[in-house]
Parts: C-alpha cells; sequence; structure tokens
C-alpha cells in the first residue's frame, strides 16, 4: 500500500477552460503540463494556472473527488474556484483528518 497523499487540482488554460486532475506532485505534475506532457488536452493551452489544489488523502478518496469535481457544470467549477478550501464541504468532499503537511490553497 502507498502512503502518498494525494491532492486534487484544477488548471486553467489561456481560453479559460477548467481541468481538473490529481497527483501526489502538484508542482511537478503543473509543470510536466507546461512543458506538453501528461493530458492531451492541455496541450497547446498554454499558459496554464494553478487555480486550486488541495489535498485529499489517499488515492480513493482523491479519484472520488475528481470524479465529483468533474460531473459539475462549468458555473459550478468556477463557484468551486471561487471558494478554495470551503469548496470541499460546499461540494459534498469531506476532509478526513489528514496527517500534517496540508498545503494551502493557490490563488
Amino acid at each position: 500500500m502507498c502512503s502518498s497523499l494525494w491532492h486534487l487540482y484544477l488548471i486553467r488554460t489561456a481560453s479559460g477552460m477548467l481541468y481538473t486532475g490529481i497527483t501526489t506532485d502538484v508542482q511537478r505534475r503543473l509543470d510536466q503540463h507546461q512543458r506538453g506532457g501528461g493530458a492531451k488536452s492541455l496541450r497547446g493551452k498554454g499558459p496554464l494556472t494553478l487555480v486550486f489544489q488541495s489535498p485529499a488523502g489517499d488515492r480513493s478518496r482523491v479519484l472520488r473527488w475528481e470524479y465529483r469535481v468533474k460531473q459539475l457544470s462549468r458555473a459550478q467549477k468556477e463557484h468551486f474556484v471561487a471558494l478554495q478550501e470551503q469548496a470541499l464541504p460546499h461540494f459534498g468532499l469531506e476532509h478526513s483528518a489528514l496527517a500534517a503537511g496540508k498545503s494551502a490553497p493557490a490563488r
């Protein structure tokens, strides 16, 4: 079993599209996306801006979170981003008692 802390993140493209993803290292993943690696839907869509990130705990939980966020309408995703950390309970994404190391929301 892997004990890595998984994160949910949202990236805004130059055209305003919001991309939702998961990773154990948000900065590494953002750098990959910026270089054109990773998700095909982000290639050539830069500059990319990290607009939300939150630790979710284990991979199982972050996959559930990702699914829930991807089901939201564009307007709901914009609201989610605007609320930052307060968005989690508002959208039914509970935080377990995460260990130390919780990251601050992206601004």
